[in-house]
């Protein structure tokens, strides 16, 4: 349970600090002083980035804000704080109503925002053309594939993300770029096809 994991690591003042930020999140509409905790939650969790992480989906997840609530500490938020409301989404599932978010942090470089980009959420409602996309996002800026939710599952035989693989490795090959091993890991699923089974 992330909640029991979180106070694992913290001490008595950080826990005393926690339980009294969840209770006011869980108690609060969506625009109470809980967002004030949220930001804070560094100074007083902040052991570690996963830590820090993991307190911010806790509070979000006490505080069930709507998507009008998630976008504006989302716009306004530090990278950290973006990365915090993209790891909440599998836990509030609000939806497709969350997508421009994640379709947000695809369109940056940052590898952290992207991670957290690619999570459960997205692999329940991007469409195949977002998350074919997501996928070449993961393989140009060097985001490990498995942090890809449900990639196995959804790459396999997909025949238009084969093409892209392919001509995207083609494009690497002749600017004399090595091809990342992720990619020969999703083309072999992506030229999958029932055919090939024994």
């Amino acid at each position: 349970m992330l909640s029991a994991t979180v106070r694992a690591h913290l001490d008595g003042d950080a826990r005393a600090w926690l339980d009294r930020a969840l209770a006011e999140a869980a108690a609060q509409g969506p625009t109470a002083a809980w967002e004030a905790d949220f930001a804070a939650a560094g100074r007083h969790c902040g052991r570690g980035r996963e830590l820090t992480d993991a307190t911010r989906v806790l509070l979000l997840t006490a505080a069930r804000p709507d998507v009008p609530t998630l976008t504006r500490l989302y716009t306004h938020g530090t990278a950290a704080e973006r990365r915090a409301v993209l790891l909440s989404l599998p836990h509030l599932d609000p939806g497709p109503d969350a997508l421009p978010l994640v379709e947000d942090a695809l369109r940056t470089n940052d590898t952290r925002l992207v991670a957290a980009a690619v999570g459960p959420y997205a692999a329940r409602h991007l469409d195949a053309h977002g998350w074919r996309q997501a996928v070449l996002k993961c393989l140009f800026t060097g985001v490990p594939l498995d942090a890809v939710a449900e990639w196995p599952a959804r790459a396999r035989g997909d025949a238009e993300l084969a093409r892209m693989l392919t001509d995207y490795a083609r494009e690497r090959t002749a600017a004399g770029r090595d091809v990342p091993a992720d990619l020969n890991r999703v083309l072999a699923l992506a030229a999958h096809t029932n055919r090939e089974e024994p």
